[in-house]
């Protein structure tokens, strides 16, 4: 009987804990208003759902009846309505009055729009002078080694002479030469300007014309060499490339073709070295002092001994002194003699001269390479901060530099990438005409001494092609210093021999 009573009792204390904890809205512990701490003077309750009784007494009689065990629910702040609760996930909103103002649109992020201008209106197209037509047309932008008063223009074997001659008088030009060049496949045709206009200005005329597959200025190059001062180094050259009579035995003699000036075939040196000549100028001979010297450095056999002994020497006669102190060639005369030296069967060819980039001479050059020719070039003398210099410059072209008697770059000399080699170029005692000698110095000399090497190698084996030529000579040669200066080092003749 007492443990069911004190069962009761706990029922109410709990219960009345209940009721206080929703009448507080289950804050916290607060005191009651009748004056106790819970239901009546001696209970007590905790806004937390629950509440205990201090003392088990009996409560007190209330006059109104408890109210339903329920779980206490939260109070909600708006207003109560029919409406079920919305998800415990989603806050409600507050409802919005009809004399509210409505909030205002939510700002989005702008977003860019790609907005189609109209096309800017066409402007007129920029004259054809000023548009470098490697083609078609090339006027001498920022070049200016070449002569006035004359243009070069190609045309192909099917071109009517007759329209040939009416675009000519069409931008009153007069033809002075036609040369055909088998090289190219092409007519190359010297066309002089009568009056004062400039070169690039008729270049940029003649580029509209369609009969004409190429116009280009009739460039200049130069045979660069200079004087040595008189207290010069004896003879030192053949010893530094390992030059020895023995690398000719046995070996069958080839051919080496010389652009060059004329050469003085009655020196005492070279009176059994030329087989046969070729003169792309015609008219009266000005000199033959620097075509003598290349000619001797590659194959003179008296009292001074060249590279290679036994080759069979083209002189080709492109440059002459004209007045203007050094040995000058044009386009077409190079041209010519590079189209002879093939049609001769020319195994090598040596170019001791330097000038701009030419794109008909570029096109020869690639077209002698392809038919197994070996080109040898110098590589300019216009110093070591000048642009390169061509043809040594082109790919197709072997590019030797000057090294003198300590093996240090001539300091003349041009630099750069497209040097592959180098050979003795300073103070080098070579023929001159009138059976005498003299010292000579530039990369023309060393160009000359490459191809008498390069000969001495396809005597040995006439089957190398003009790219093996090149990587013997680079693998075999003895290097200097930095590849810009000095390629791949200095020539080794007994290495690139193989003997």
């Amino acid at each position: 009987m007492r443990v069911r009573l004190a069962a009761v009792l706990l029922v109410l204390a709990f219960g009345a804990g209940e009721a206080n904890a929703q009448r507080f809205g289950g804050n916290g512990f607060r005191p009651d208003p009748a004056g106790g701490l819970g239901h009546g003077p001696l209970g007590g309750g905790f806004g937390f759902g629950f509440g205990l009784p201090i003392f088990l007494a009996p409560p007190e009689p209330i006059d109104e009846a408890p109210p339903p065990r329920r779980r206490p629910v939260r109070a909600h702040p708006y207003p109560a309505d029919d409406s079920p609760p919305p998800p415990r996930h989603i806050r409600p909103r507050p409802p919005v009055e009809a004399n509210d103002a409505a909030p205002p649109p939510r700002k989005l992020p702008r977003i860019p729009q790609i907005v189609h201008l109209p096309p800017p209106p066409l402007k007129p197209p920029p004259p054809r002078a000023v548009l470098a037509l490697p083609a078609r047309a090339r006027p001498p932008l920022g070049e200016t080694r070449y002569r006035e008063g004359e243009v070069l223009v190609e045309t192909a074997e099917a071109t009517p002479q007759a329209l040939i001659d009416a675009t000519a008088r069409r931008h009153g030009l007069v033809e002075a030469e036609a040369t055909r060049i088998d090289l190219l496949g092409l007519t190359v045709r010297l066309w002089r300007i009568p009056n004062a206009r400039k070169a690039s200005a008729v270049i940029a005329e003649l580029a509209a014309e369609g009969a004409l597959a190429r116009i280009q200025p009739n460039y200049l190059f130069l045979a660069a060499d200079e004087p040595s001062p008189p207290n010069a180094m004896p003879q030192y050259a053949l010893d530094k490339m390992k030059v020895v009579p023995t690398l000719e035995d046995g070996g069958a003699p080839v051919r080496v073709a010389v652009i060059d000036t004329a050469v003085d075939g009655d020196h005492p040196d070279l009176k059994q070295a030329i087989e046969a000549r070729f003169d792309a100028l015609g008219g009266k001979i000005a000199s033959r002092d620097h075509g003598t010297a290349m000619a001797g450095g590659i194959a003179a056999n008296g009292r001074l001994r060249g590279v290679a002994t036994k080759v069979k020497l083209l002189s080709a006669r492109a440059f002459d002194t004209d007045g203007t102190g050094g040995a000058l060639g044009s386009t077409l005369s190079i041209l010519k003699c590079l189209d002879w030296a093939a049609a001769q069967r020319a195994a090598i060819i040596n170019m001791s001269f330097a000038g701009p980039d030419d794109p008909t001479l570029r096109d020869a050059l690639a077209a002698a390479s392809a038919r197994g020719l070996v080109l040898v070039s110098a590589a300019g003398n216009l110093g070591p901060k000048a642009a390169p210099q061509y043809p040594g410059a082109d790919p197709h072209v072997i590019a030797a530099t000057a090294t003198d008697s300590d093996d240090r770059r001539f300091s003349g000399a041009n630099v750069g990438a497209y040097v592959a080699i180098s050979a003795p170029g300073v103070d080098v005692l070579l023929p001159s005409p009138g059976g005498g000698y003299a010292m000579e110095t530039g990369t023309s000399v060393s160009s000359a001494l490459v191809a008498g090497v390069a000969a001495l190698m396809l005597e040995r084996n006439a089957m190398l092609k003009p790219d093996e030529v090149r990587a013997r000579l680079s693998s075999s040669a003895r290097a200097l210093g930095a590849r810009p200066e000095f390629g791949a080092g200095l020539v080794d003749a007994a290495k690139a021999v193989g003997r």
